[in-house]
């Protein structure tokens, strides 16, 4: 299987996923859920927060180059495309067994 490449959030982004997830009451894996995250992630994220360490959180990251956003942009279209492909094949197979 595939290992999926690590995402890289925005600072911003850090600090509203803090704030919906203390301001909301829910659990710390519903918070997760609804923010399209992995609950580890946002745990990380709670605790740099707690600790006052939530600005350091990402520094290291070097940001994306444009090549890279564009192979990222190319990546998700090809993963788009094989989708439809995949729908058009089991369609075809369905009405290619209604007909006969």
């Amino acid at each position: 299987m595939e290992q999926l490449p690590r995402t890289r959030y925005s600072q911003e982004f850090r600090e509203q996923s803090v704030k919906f997830f203390k301001e909301s009451g829910l659990t710390l894996v519903e918070a997760a859920k609804g923010l399209s995250l992995p609950k580890g992630t946002l745990k990380n994220w709670v605790y740099a927060d707690w600790q006052g360490e939530l600005t350091t959180v990402g520094k290291k990251q070097s940001s994306l180059t444009e090549l890279e956003l564009e192979l990222s942009r190319i990546k998700r279209e090809l993963a788009e495309v094989k989708m439809e492909r995949d729908f058009i094949k089991k369609c075809a197979a369905y009405f290619a067994r209604e007909s006969r």
